[in-house]
């Protein structure tokens, strides 16, 4: 009997995973979804389509029980609580959800239910973190690390340059929290969108970094000495949000319109919908850098990972939900082959320091055209 998966969330990650993983023949795949709209788009009739409410719990672990293992794809805003109900349950599962409670707090339930669970399974936070704890678990001491990654369209269109495959609220939130990173060992809280610098990458030319608060697991699995992780744009981008920021574009307390009352928030949302929607066949970009520095029997090593990925005008997917959506699709296989057995909360660094496991999550994802370069140096 072929296993049985199910993705929760039919969005523009969730759909992707589903053909993938229904490509294997020992598979059984599902996807679930409010959205009849975003069901319909996936007319491959291998994979079984559930219309249902995956917020009300009752709905959701009636459905789940006829699952094997599962992948939890839904928005952020409901990601942790869906979690936590596959976990009760008694599921495997594989999650890109991105929320910001401490999915550890979950560990002694997954634990518990004899339940494995790969979190943050992703791009970045994912592969990022798989091939920063790889190059960190070759080192005795490690002094730095920096992370750099973006999505981007092919064609830059004035003002913003910038279009996305998640909602505007949920970029907007990576604008206004805090970023966190790690100096002198410590962690160091500091304003999202400062410290702008320019990187030059040989397949699209400079572009922008900014600090943003995504290192997530690595501020307590890995001990550095410095730490970061910056989001990519094309230069000049986070002047134009701050400027927005700073000016209340952002505040989420409803004011009074006439009859109505609608937050700043909302309505920013609503006027940069469609303004960063990633069209069908719009061709985008996935750019990351991945450097990992420190100490080695005496000597100064540097291990750096680059990615560069576009839209795959074959599939129709775009390159965010690929580079997202088939890491997330080879960490099912790796839980479903067995090559990884341990309960309760994994983050993709602890599968990095196995080197077995890394091969598997590159070699997957190299089938899949998604190349990751690896440079590995001795520092003079």
């Amino acid at each position: 009997m072929p296993n049985k998966i199910l993705v929760l969330g039919a969005g523009l990650v969730g759909g992707p995973i589903a053909l993938d993983l229904a490509k294997d023949s020992n598979l059984k795949v599902a996807i679930a979804d409010i959205s009849k709209k975003s069901l319909s788009r996936l007319t491959d009739d291998r994979i079984h389509k559930i219309q249902a409410d995956l917020s009300d719990e009752a709905e959701l672990k009636a459905i789940v029980n006829d699952y094997d293992m599962l992948v939890n794809a839904v928005p952020g805003f409901m990601g942790y609580a869906t979690l936590k109900r596959c976990i009760e349950a008694g599921k495997d599962v594989v999650d890109i959800a991105f929320y910001p409670e401490d999915v550890f707090n979950l560990s002694d339930l997954a634990k518990q239910n004899g339940v494995r669970v790969i979190a943050d399974m992703g791009v970045a936070p994912g592969m990022s973190n798989l091939l920063t704890g790889y190059a960190a678990s070759k080192l005795d001491h490690i002094k730095n690390i920096e992370i750099y990654v973006g999505g981007l369209p092919k064609i830059r269109v004035k003002p913003w340059e910038y279009k996305a495959v998640f909602s505007p609220t949920d970029i907007i939130e990576e604008y206004t929290r805090p970023a966190r990173v790690i100096e002198n060992g410590e962690i160091v809280t500091k304003q999202p969108l400062t410290e702008a610098e320019l990187l030059y990458f040989d397949d699209i030319g400079s572009l922008e970094a900014f600090n943003s608060d995504g290192l997530r697991s690595l501020m307590f699995t890995i001990k550095a000495d410095q730490m970061k992780e910056k989001t990519l744009r094309y230069p000049g981008y986070a002047d134009k949000i701050m400027l927005l920021a700073d000016n209340g574009f952002f505040d989420d307390k409803k004011i009074d319109f006439g009859k109505y009352q609608l937050s700043p928030l909302e309505m920013t949302s609503k006027i940069l919908f469609d303004l960063w929607k990633l069209h069908d066949k719009e061709v985008d970009l996935t750019i990351m850098r991945i450097i990992v520095e420190g100490e080695k029997d005496g000597k100064e090593m540097r291990y750096q990972y680059d990615l560069y990925d576009e839209y795959d005008p074959e599939t129709g997917i775009h390159s965010m939900a690929r580079t997202t959506g088939y890491a997330a699709s080879m960490a099912v296989r790796l839980l479903n082959e067995g090559f990884y057995r341990e309960t309760g909360i994994t983050v993709p660094e602890m599968l990095g320091r196995n080197e077995d496991h890394v091969l598997f999550m590159l070699e997957g994802l190299k089938s899949r055209n998604i190349i990751y370069r690896q440079k590995i140096e001795a520092i003079a």
